[in-house]
């Protein structure tokens, strides 16, 4: 736990009448125990031992007089005094990680590596996943996917649990070493909607199972008479399978996706966007033509992709276009790592379901039920992050933070073209950030 050069001795203990010999020993022994626990517990959890320290001190220091202890930024920091040379015991790698993430806020999911150590840590909320998983020489490894592992040829193990961190080493093997205080786990609910791989078991639960269910609820609670189902590929394409299976209704490919192109929601302006949805989507006439066709895509952002998408069909030939989205309206901006836009631009947040449907041009429109999705989840519902759904954040933002308008509100790009890397600009440094941005949210019917 700490290093003390090998050289170093120990100066003799005081004399003092009201300790034996024994007694001495004893106190030593204790004493020693004391400071590996300083040096390996968190400062949070230490108050009892600052006072056993504080209490133990004048006998200590007539037994080891060239100890001595600080304090400084509430951290216990023990020396060792010999001559003129002083030594800090040092803490483990790993517990200064611990320290550090006990004063981070909000999502994250890591790794580190040292010479002899590989550390992973999980955010105490566990908002993003972290899985482990073994090869077959017995080498560990961590991912943010299960189906990273299948590519490997690992087999996957379990999860990080929220706060944990686990220490892999060569001598002691796998150590979950500390758990981080946390509460409720509040794990990202699009994950399974749209960031995962179908392959892919994220929390414990399938992701392909999760986006067929939620066809199937949307083929239950929104019907509509159609002669064929199609997804919006490729995260459209499971929930769109479901549906079709509910509904009876034969599954076709009438929209074919180019791989070359990336996605369009997060491109930095409109006419990018536009020209990404025509390279990236092509309709298949002969799937389409003179059909009343049900499409079935991820989410809804913005809106412009789903209006592009909806003329290329008619385009097609397609004599009814009706909507479904596996996932209720986003009405909030996400601040646990995902680059989305500004709650302004979220379309869902300034319109309603029938304005929505008319901008974008099609015959019928329907998103996922929120309470439908909670219930499909059961008893594990408690445990996922809805903020993009319901505005309700479990961290709410210290400082907020918005996009450049000309980046996205228009069809065309205002400002230098460096603009189009800016991303984010500080928003107001005096807004109340409880005040003013969970109320915007509230108006909302979910």
């Amino acid at each position: 736990m700490f290093f003390i050069p090998r050289n170093l001795s120990l100066p003799p203990p005081l004399k003092t009448p009201s300790l034996t010999s024994f007694q001495q020993t004893k106190m030593k022994t204790v004493w020693c125990l004391l400071l590996v626990m300083m040096t390996t517990i968190s400062p949070v959890r230490s108050v009892v031992w600052w006072v056993s320290l504080v209490t133990l001190k004048p006998h200590v220091s007539a037994i080891w007089p060239s100890m001595r202890f600080s304090i400084v930024d509430k951290k216990v920091q023990v020396w060792v005094h010999w001559g003129c040379t002083q030594w800090k015991l040092a803490r483990p790698f790993f517990l200064r990680i611990v320290e550090a993430c006990e004063k981070l806020e909000g999502a994250y999911s890591m790794v580190f590596v040292t010479e002899d150590k590989l550390v992973a840590v999980r955010d105490p909320h566990g908002f993003r996943p972290l899985v482990m998983g073994r090869r077959s020489n017995g080498a560990v490894v961590f991912a943010s996917e299960t189906c990273a592992l299948d590519l490997i040829e690992a087999t996957y193990e379990r999860e990080v649990y929220p706060g944990e961190v686990l220490v892999v080493d060569k001598k002691d093997g796998v150590q979950s070493v500390c758990l981080m205080p946390h509460p409720e786990p509040k794990q990202c609910i699009f994950e399974h909607i749209y960031f995962a791989l179908p392959n892919s078991v994220v929390f414990g639960r399938s992701v392909y199972e999760s986006r067929h269910a939620f066809g199937e609820i949307l083929a239950t609670e929104a019907p509509v008479d159609c002669d064929v189902v199609i997804a919006v590929p490729d995260s459209g394409l499971v929930a769109a399978l479901g549906y079709a299976a509910k509904a009876g209704v034969p599954f076709q490919q009438g929209l074919i996706r180019s791989h070359y192109v990336g996605r369009t929601f997060i491109e930095p302006s409109q006419k990018i966007r536009d020209f990404g949805v025509k390279l990236k989507l092509s309709p298949v006439r002969g799937v389409l033509e003179g059909k009343r066709v049900v499409v079935v895509d991820d989410s809804i952002v913005r809106g412009t992709t789903s209006s592009k998408i909806v003329r290329l069909i008619k385009e097609a030939g397609a004599k009814e276009v009706h909507m479904r989205i596996a996932s209720p309206p986003i009405i909030g901006s996400c601040y646990y790592g995902v680059d989305t836009p500004s709650s302004e631009e979220l379309i869902s947040n300034r319109m309603s379901v029938e304005e929505i449907r008319e901008f974008i041009g099609c015959d019928s429109l329907a998103f996922l039920p929120f309470e439908s999705l909670k219930k499909m989840l059961g008893s594990e519902s408690p445990n996922f992050c809805y903020a993009c759904f319901s505005g309700k954040y479990p961290v709410m933002p210290r400082e907020v933070k918005v996009k450049r308008v000309g980046d996205f509100l228009d069809d065309g790009l205002n400002g230098p073209m460096d603009s189009i890397d800016g991303g984010w600009i500080q928003g107001p440094r005096d807004l109340n950030v409880e005040k003013e941005i969970d109320p915007l949210y509230q108006k909302s019917n979910i």
